[in-house]
This record gives structure tokens, C-alpha cells and sequence, in this order.
């Protein structure tokens, strides 16, 4: 079995292999010709489920034909133009080069003796981004596994900086359409249910600054602790921008740490004609970064930046077998001192690798793209009698409706609507996304592919369209 082992006397039975993986992916690439084959959970699970893990395939070919069979063949292809569902971007191939290397070298970076040059590597990666969000000299920041994540860590420091001892007094301002994982991370930092006060968002779902004030206003005057303001600069469902120049300013009047959400619109960071809508991010107290999702990496690869270093000391304790206090003397970076996890995966090459490659023009051009593509979108839908389309878009992501011209009950257009979701997904002809806006069901399209045309979107609306009139169709045979 030590045939397996990685090392220099494996090497080319290493090479072979991973060869002979990456041609099987390679090939299927090529070949794949819609999203997804609209396999079913029943369909797939006896497959699974019949392959005995205890009874070794031995052969690599071999087991890559299984594979082949329980997941290559059934996969959902990001990379595909219609695949339109989730924040989920097609992968730079510098990125896979850098998971590769990552993956077979193994490093792991929380201490120095166990990576090295890539501890100093994901520092330069960490100055980089602080530098383009505009932190400032004592900015730092660490990588994490992702947004939920990043925003935790966020939280965690905000509480900490807070130096109330009663928990119970702490209060978190978000809007409406923030993430999930603002409320997930109160309840992680022993917060209570009523510690996330939901601020209403404006037309274009925005955070409404005027109620937020008056939020600020009330925590203050019922002798409450103001811990936390979350801005999103990109909304999971609408690719929205809270107005982060006028939040920063309730918060520094307030004296609340700013946190932004940029897990989406970091892409912003790197656009070429688009930076400018994430003014007022550089007076954040701390930013949540996804690199995977608009930085086009394979996952993971996010990160949380800080305007103070010193902040990180909440998340840092020491071990005498791992990270003794000595090597802060002795100016050993030790990465772990940043972080909420201890073994981790070398992410940052993956970016490191793109930069190195394509620079930040490049990516930032094809963000630009999918922000392009979005808006070309948003006046297909404008135009077209079929549909209601929520915001126009300040990134890549639309959410619409489709209302047939016969029905007037709300309900039955939500059917459709979910029916035409479902049917669309089962053919595998293309994946969109869906989610509620004003209390109804709507469909989404989350356009992170720069291959995606308005061809594709237009011919993706008209598949919608169909399957949600085959529902009303048999509806009104079933109600005859």
C-alpha cells in the first residue's frame, strides 16, 4: 500500500494518475452540452448506495469509471452558459493549476514551520486586498473557508470590541436582505434571537439609512449596546448595495463597528468601470471577502480583512505544542493567531496563481462582463409581457416573475412559477435559482459566466415560459 503514499518515489505513478483524472474531466468538459441531466435523488442514491467501500477497485481507471458513473455524468456544470442559479462562478484554469500544487503539497497554514512561503504568500494576498478596499497602514486580515464564515469572525471581533459584559444588551443592525449568516453567527456568540434587528430595505433593496438612524437612536435611548452595523455590498438575491457612505456615518456617530458583507461585490474590487459603487468601503471596520465567488476560484477561497490588526488578538490563543507566546517575540508569523481554525488548506494560491497569471484587470474584466450581461438582461425582462422583474441590477443577479395573462390569482402565478423552476431543473436544460419578494415566489438568474449571451438568457425565459403555461394548461383541464 505504500505504493500509494505521495512522495519521490511515487512521483510517476502520481503523474499518471492525476493525467489520467484530469483528461476524464477534460473530456467531460468538452462533451457536456446543458447544465445538468436532471437525474433525480431516487434515481442516483441506489447507484451510490450499491458500491461497497469495504471491496477496493485497486485500479484507477477502474475507479474513474465508477465515478463517471455516481457523479462525473451527473454533475451540475457551473461552467456551463445556462447553468443561472446560485452564486456559484465557472474557475479560472491559473486557479486549478494553484489546487493542484495546493493539494498535492499539502502545506497547511497555521504555523510557519508547517508552510512557510505560504504564509508569506497569503499575507502579500491579504495587504493586496486590504490596499484595494482602502483599509488603511494597520489593516490585516486572514483567510477563511468562507463568507459564513468570514462574517462570524467579523461578528466575534465586533462583540469583543463592544467591552459590555452583558451579552444580552448587545444588538446587530442589518437589513432585510442581508445574509442568513448574520443571524447564524448571533446565535453562535450566545447572542439572543432578538440581537439582529432587521432594518427595512428601499425599492431597489437597499438598506434605508433613515431607519436605520432611528434603530441606532432607539438601542441608545433603551440604554441598549449598538455592537454591530452590517452593510451588504451585493445581496444574495438581488445583487443589491446598502449606501455605505451614509452607514458609515450613523456609525461613526454612534460609535458602531461597520462590518461589509462584500462576499459578492468584491468582484468590484478588481472592475474596471464599475468601482466606484463600492464607495464608502474603505471606512469599514471590517470587510468579508469571497474570492470564489466573483473572483472566478474554485471553492474555497474567501477571506476577512480588518482596519486594525490588532483587532485579530480576540480570535487568538496560544498553544504550547503549536504557537507558544515565544514566537511573538521572536517575530514567527504564525497564521493561526488570526483565525478561528487551526489545520487549513492553503487557499491563497489559488488567487495567487490567477494574479500571477491574468492580473486583477483580468478578473476585473470579467466581472464587468457578467455585470454587462446583467443589465442586458434586466431589458429583455423590462420588455417582455411575460415577466415582473424586481430591481434593475447593480450587479449580475435578476429576480423576476413570470405572469401569465389569463390568471389573476396571486397564488396560482406562484405555482407556476415554482412549477416552471422544477421542470426546467428536471430537463436539465438549465438551472435558475429561486426566492420570495414582497410574499410571492420569483425566479432568479445569478449571472456569473462570461460565456452566458443574451441569446442564452432569452432562449432560457422562453423555456420558463413554456414549462409555467404547460402547468396552467393541465391546471385548467384538472379544475374542468
Amino acid at each position: 500500500m505504500r505504493s500509494h503514499l505521495l512522495n519521490g518515489l511515487t512521483a510517476e505513478h502520481y503523474r499518471s494518475s492525476v493525467t489520467e483524472g484530469v483528461e476524464r474531466v477534460a473530456a467531460k468538459l468538452a462533451t457536456t452540452d446543458r447544465p445538468f441531466t436532471g437525474v433525480t435523488v431516487d434515481a442516483l442514491t441506489p447507484r451510490v448506495d450499491a458500491i461497497d467501500l469495504d471491496r477496493p477497485l485497486g485500479d484507477t481507471a477502474a475507479v474513474l469509471d465508477e465515478l463517471e458513473d455516481v457523479y462525473l455524468k451527473d454533475a451540475v456544470y457551473f461552467h456551463h452558459p445556462r447553468y443561472l442559479a446560485h452564486l456559484n462562478c465557472p474557475v479560472v484554469i491559473p486557479a486549478v493549476l494553484g489546487e493542484a500544487v495546493l493539494s498535492a503539497v499539502n502545506s497547511s497554514l497555521d504555523t510557519w514551520d508547517q508552510s512557510a512561503g505560504g504564509t508569506l504568500i497569503e499575507r502579500r494576498l491579504i495587504d493586496w486586498t486590504a490596499r484595494r478596499i482602502g483599509l488603511g497602514p494597520a489593516a490585516d486580515g486572514v483567510f477563511t473557508s468562507g463568507g459564513t464564515q468570514s462574517n462570524l469572525q467579523a461578528l466575534l471581533l465586533a462583540r469583543e470590541e463592544a467591552k459590555t459584559d452583558s451579552l444580552a444588551e448587545l444588538r446587530i443592525f442589518a437589513s432585510e436582505a442581508s445574509h442568513f449568516s448574520v443571524q447564524k453567527s448571533a446565535k453562535l456568540l450566545g447572542l439572543g434571537q432578538e440581537s439582529v434587528v432587521a432594518v427595512p430595505v428601499d425599492h431597489n433593496k437597499r438598506l434605508q439609512t433613515v431607519a436605520l438612524a432611528r434603530e441606532l437612536e432607539r438601542c441608545r435611548r433603551d440604554g441598549l449596546v449598538p455592537m454591530a452595523v452590517v452593510a451588504t455590498a451585493g445581496t444574495t438575491d438581488f445583487g443589491s448595495i446598502d449606501p455605505l457612505p451614509e452607514i458609515a456615518e450613523l456609525c461613526a456617530q454612534y460609535g458602531v463597528w461597520m462590518h461589509v458583507d462584500a462576499a459578492y461585490g468584491c468582484g468590484l474590487l478588481a472592475s474596471l468601470k464599475y468601482r466606484d459603487r463600492l464607495a464608502g468601503i474603505d471606512r469599514a471596520d471590517s470587510v468579508t471577502v469571497d474570492y470564489h465567488k466573483s473572483f472566478f476560484q474554485p471553492v474555497s477561497s474567501s477571506a476577512l480583512l480588518v482596519r486594525d490588526a490588532a483587532t485579530l488578538r480576540h480570535a487568538t490563543y496560544h498553544a504550547d505544542y503549536l504557537n507558544p507566546r515565544r514566537m511573538v517575540q521572536e517575530r514567527i508569523p504564525n497564521q493561526v493567531d488570526k483565525s478561528l481554525q487551526t489545520t487549513r488548506r492553503f487557499d491563497a494560491l489559488k488567487l495567487w496563481m490567477t494574479l500571477r497569471v491574468m492580473g486583477a484587470d483580468g478578473i476585473g474584466a470579467l466581472f464587468d462582463e457578467v455585470c454587462d450581461l446583467a443589465a442586458e438582461g434586466w431589458k429583455l425582462l423590462a420588455a417582455d409581457p411575460r415577466y415582473d422583474v424586481v430591481v434593475e441590477p447593480t450587479l449580475s443577479t435578476l429576480v423576476f416573475r413570470y405572469i401569465p395573462a389569463a390568471v389573476t390569482d396571486p397564488a396560482e402565478t406562484d405555482r407556476a412559477n415554482l412549477y416552471a423552476r422544477k421542470a426546467l431543473f428536471a430537463s436539465g436544460d438549465a438551472v435558475v435559482a429561486g426566492t420570495k419578494a414582497n410574499g410571492r415566489h420569483y425566479l432568479k438568474f445569478t449571472l456569473l459566466n462570461p460565456e452566458t449571451t443574451p441569446a442564452d438568457i432569452a432562449a432560457v425565459l422562453d423555456l420558463i415560459a413554456g414549462h409555467a403555461e404547460q402547468y396552467l394548461g393541465e391546471s385548467l383541464d384538472r379544475a374542468s
